[in-house]
């Protein structure tokens, strides 16, 4: 997708979370916290263009599966065309339907969510269906990770978190641009 297109998309879509890609520092310091060696089912939520994608794939075992949950038409076509990896399945669909999605996959529960949804763009109802769908999609000991700039949090996100999750932990990478607050939530 051109530069152009990916603007294009930007400004028409309030669900995508910045003008720029996360950098390579931003994808390494969120996959950190995954344990690729037991991870047989990642989640992705608004891959976008892939950053986050391409790295999951590399990292991931042959058994693995990723489920991509992209709301942007264009985006989840480029997705289809970029990653014809067998152990990559893209849904042009909302967040808040995971449960849909794994039962539609066969899928019991995930062992971790990675999410880039823009969660102060969205109603507390939103944030909330969503967090709850996701902490009920994981196994136990399962992740939600979140990662957001900093202009569009204020550390709100915590809060929600904590209501659902009974672990959470914010951390920084400041290598990004913008900055980042990265969220770990644990089942």
């Amino acid at each position: 997708m051109s530069t152009l297109s990916y603007v294009k998309n930007f400004i028409s879509d309030k669900y995508i979370a910045s003008i720029t890609p996360t950098s390579d520092f931003g994808v390494r310091k969120v996959c950190s916290k995954i344990d690729f060696s037991r991870c047989g089912l990642v989640v992705e939520y608004g891959p976008g263009t892939g950053v986050f994608t391409k790295y999951l794939l590399q990292k991931m075992g042959p058994d693995s599966l990723l489920v991509m949950i992209e709301r942007n038409a264009n985006f989840a076509k480029e997705l289809r065309m970029k990653f014809r990896d067998p152990r990559a399945v893209v849904v042009n669909g909302c967040a808040s339907d995971i449960l849909d999605t794994l039962a539609e996959i066969g899928k019991p529960a995930a062992d971790c969510v990675i999410s880039g949804i823009p969660f102060s763009f969205l109603t507390d109802n939103q944030k909330n269906r969503i967090l709850r769908n996701s902490y009920a999609a994981l196994h136990r000991g399962g992740k939600f990770l979140a990662y957001q700039t900093f202009y569009q949090s204020n550390n709100h996100l915590k809060s929600h978190l904590e209501q659902i999750f009974p672990f959470v932990q914010v951390e920084y990478e400041m290598l990004n641009l913008p900055p980042l607050r990265i969220y770990e939530a644990r089942k």
